[in-house]
């Protein structure tokens, strides 16, 4: 599998790629890497931590910006994670979130505000010992962590901005995905109305519903609803059927609506009547008409199966 990273230090960012670039881009390659770091670029340093939530704004519509270019290139596949998360206070911190006491040990590697590296860490109450192993990681090192939010204290940089402990804010982060479909590769599926004559006669008429083809990966279920309409004055039940079959045979996908007519037909008679399949519209109460076809309402009497 190829793979390549877009990294800051390209000659032209992700961003700066033109649509025809970005589609290049991913012919050539199966798996694409790209990072952002402002966040980190900003709370790090002491003159613009105070400045880290208008990064991580500044952030998310890059983000956003990101993906919907990338989609355009035809990625369809986009996961978007962190790296860790952070502590912030926007107030100067008060000497009771530094520790008092310094980690100490035979060889101190790496000494950060929310971790320590080394070897023979003396265990201290105010942090929290792990091995390499405990840790899962393939090294002889050991690390030390400040319990709670406790900081180190240490010369230079800022301290509103830390990250590197085991607290939830640092260790849990985001994982989004974001599939996008070609409108193209998915539909719903087609439904046919089998009408088996053009009168109705008695209280109730079954008409017949052909499902056309399988549901599959790309052809997707339908929802309808069936219902004897005189203008938009409703004279049946309303039954909902859905449509899901995904046998080849042709047998297996047809259905049945059972119209029953509603007293309201009586004043309808020898009057022209429209069977309607409706589907519903994304994201709303509403319905809207599928297909239908037209029946001649032409009954000699009322009938016991009125409701």
């Amino acid at each position: 599998m190829s793979a390549s990273a877009v990294q800051p230090s390209r000659p032209k960012s992700s961003r700066a790629l033109s649509g025809d670039e970005r589609r290049e881009l991913f012919k050539a390659n199966q798996v694409l890497y790209v990072y952002h770091n402002r966040i980190d670029a900003t709370g790090d340093k002491q003159t613009t931590e105070r400045q880290v939530f208008e990064a991580v704004e500044d952030t998310l519509r890059d983000i956003v910006d990101l993906v919907k270019k990338l989609a355009s290139a035809n990625a369809t596949n986009i996961f978007i994670t962190a790296d860790h998360g952070f502590l912030f206070q926007d107030d100067a911190l008060a000497d009771s979130f530094f520790l008092s006491t310094q980690p100490q040990g035979d060889d101190i590697k790496v000494t950060n505000r929310r971790y320590v590296l080394g070897h023979g860490l003396k265990a201290d109450p105010a942090f929290t010992t792990f091995s390499s192993a405990q840790l899962g990681l393939d090294s002889d090192l050991e690390v030390q962590i400040p319990k709670s939010i406790h900081r180190l204290r240490l010369a230079g940089g800022g301290t509103r901005f830390v990250h590197g402990g085991a607290t939830l804010q640092e260790i849990v982060v985001p994982v989004l995905s974001v599939n996008k479909k070609r409108r193209s590769d998915t539909r719903r599926v087609n439904v046919e109305i089998l009408p088996e004559s053009d009168k109705i006669t008695t209280g109730q008429v079954v008409v017949r519903l052909f499902q056309s083809e399988p549901v599959n990966d790309k052809v997707q279920p339908r929802t309808l609803r069936a219902g004897l309409y005189v203008g938009e004055t409703l004279i049946s039940n309303q039954p909902e059927l859905t449509f899901d079959q995904t046998s080849s045979d042709k047998r297996d996908r047809y259905q049945s609506a059972q119209m029953l007519l509603s007293q309201a037909a009586n004043d309808y008679n020898n009057r022209t009547v429209e069977f309607r399949l409706e589907e519903p519209i994304a994201n709303t109460n509403q319905w809207r008409v599928y297909a239908k076809t037209m029946y001649t309402l032409k009954r000699s009497f009322a009938s016991d199966f009125d409701f």
